[in-house]
């Protein structure tokens, strides 16, 4: 491959990916080209991409970002998937494929400069909370107690106010109040 060609491919990375810092990597090998192209419409769908990648372009083209820890598996025909709400989901995403396409190669993913290696580590990485998830945990951890607190300190008062209720309806209505 003539080197015009090489840098062609590496701008064409670097376009696709853009400033992308976190990504799966699979192998397609052994599906064929209506099951590949059924995988990346569905992803699509959900905004996800699919790209298929020169291992050794890949690794000049982001060997200084936060994908460079990809390179240790890309190994063999590699793709690369990102894209969607974070590669939390694209992790999901992939490994419910699995199901359909047993034939996927799940090779690892990297969040945060994280690598998650091979198939165990991808698995992994799909039961993680999104960041949506993981802010909604969090908002509930803070507001629990803070919800515990009001119920216990409006709890007592709502008692009493309901006791003053039934004494006002009762004098009301012209009953006569027992003393205690």
């Amino acid at each position: 491959m003539s080197k015009p060609v090489k840098e062609m491919m590496i701008r064409d990375f670097k376009d696709r990916l853009g400033d992308t810092e976190d990504a799966l990597v699979i192998g397609l090998r052994g599906i064929d080209a209506n099951d590949t192209n059924a995988i990346r419409k569905g992803l699509a769908k959900k905004e996800i991409s699919v790209t298929v990648v020169r291992n050794r372009l890949f690794g000049q083209a982001f060997g200084n970002s936060g994908l460079a820890g990809l390179s240790e598996v890309l190994q063999g025909a590699s793709a690369v998937a990102y894209g969607g709400e974070s590669v939390v989901v694209v992790a999901r995403e992939v490994v419910a494929l699995v199901k359909k396409f047993p034939d996927i190669e799940l090779k690892g993913a990297i969040l945060d400069g994280m690598l998650f290696t091979g198939e165990n580590g991808v698995r992994e990485l799909s039961k993680y909370p999104t960041r949506d998830e993981a802010i909604a945990k969090d908002v509930a951890l803070i507001l629990g107690p803070g919800q515990k607190l009001v119920g216990a300190i409006t709890g007592p008062g709502s008692g009493l106010a309901g006791i003053v209720k039934a004494l006002e309806e009762k004098l009301e209505s012209g009953e006569a109040i027992a003393k205690i």
